[in-house]
Parts: structure tokens; C-alpha cells; sequence
């Protein structure tokens, strides 16, 4: 009854849930998560949607949005598409879209972002650039006469 005798259609049960979950890839609709009380030191990249409700001591690049959650700290330099940050933040954030400071939160750094939306009550201390991510256009050459000493240059 409670042996450790194995079926062979038992075996394979396992073995095909295993291979089901290794070929899971991630989509758009994944969302990582640094759950409160874990800490990490370092550089992690993601590409979906990642929650911090832990703490992150170094680099943080994501191609989706970054959530810092109520709990949640980072102190170094994030790079992501969009934020919303509700813990704290400090450091160097470069957002290309959206950034979204919820009135719980502390951000104190350098931020560039496109957008930006600060709640009432959130501490915003910061040096910050509002600019669109776009590849920058030449500006056009003017033909410009110079006059110097009575001769004429163009």
C-alpha cells in the first residue's frame, strides 16, 4: 500500500508533465515576481512584466514594465518600457514610455522618461528629463554668408 512500487504508465505520467512544463515559453502575459523578503545583488534582465515586492541592489533591464509593489525597493539603475512604482527607488531610471509614481512611493535619482504621472503625496526627488525615444533627425545645413574682413564666404 504505501511501497515504493512504480507503474510504468506512472513513470511516463511524470515524465510527460515535465517535459510539458519545460517547453513552456515566455509570452506577453507573463509576469515575474521578486516576492518580499527575497534579495538580490546583481544584474537581471526580463522580457515580460516583472514585479518587485523584494529588494534589488544593482542593474535592472526590461523590455515590458516594471512594478515596484508597496514593499518593494531597488538601488541601482533600471531600464524598462514602462514603470509603475509604488515602494522605492533609488538611482538611475531610464523609462521609454510611461512612468507611473504612486502617491506611496519614494523615488530619488536621475529619471528620463516620455511620460510621466506623479501622485499627490509621493516623494519626487530627482533630477528628470521628459523626452520621447526617437531617432534623432540631422538638422538641415544653412547656407549662411559670413562677411569677414569685406570678403563674402559661404
Amino acid at each position: 500500500m504505501f511501497g515504493s512500487k512504480k507503474t510504468a504508465s506512472t513513470t511516463e505520467e511524470t515524465k510527460n508533465v515535465v517535459n510539458a512544463r519545460s517547453t513552456v515559453s515566455a509570452n506577453e502575459n507573463a509576469l515575474n515576481s521578486l516576492v518580499r523578503g527575497t534579495k538580490v545583488e546583481g544584474t537581471i534582465t526580463a522580457d515580460s512584466d516583472i514585479r518587485i515586492d523584494g529588494t534589488i541592489k544593482g542593474t535592472l533591464v526590461c523590455t515590458a514594465k516594471v512594478i515596484i509593489g508597496p514593499s518593494g525597493l531597488i538601488d541601482g539603475e533600471v531600464k524598462c518600457q514602462n514603470a509603475v512604482i509604488e515602494g522605492k527607488f533609488y538611482g538611475i531610471l531610464r523609462v521609454s514610455e510611461l512612468l507611473s509614481i504612486k502617491e506611496t512611493a519614494e523615488v530619488v535619482g536621475d529619471v528620463t522618461t516620455a511620460k510621466l504621472s506623479v501622485a499627490p503625496g509621493a516623494i519626487f526627488d530627482v533630477t528628470c528629463k521628459m523626452k520621447a525615444e526617437t531617432k534623432p533627425h540631422p538638422k538641415p545645413v544653412k547656407e549662411e554668408t559670413i562677411q569677414a574682413n569685406g570678403a563674402t564666404k559661404k
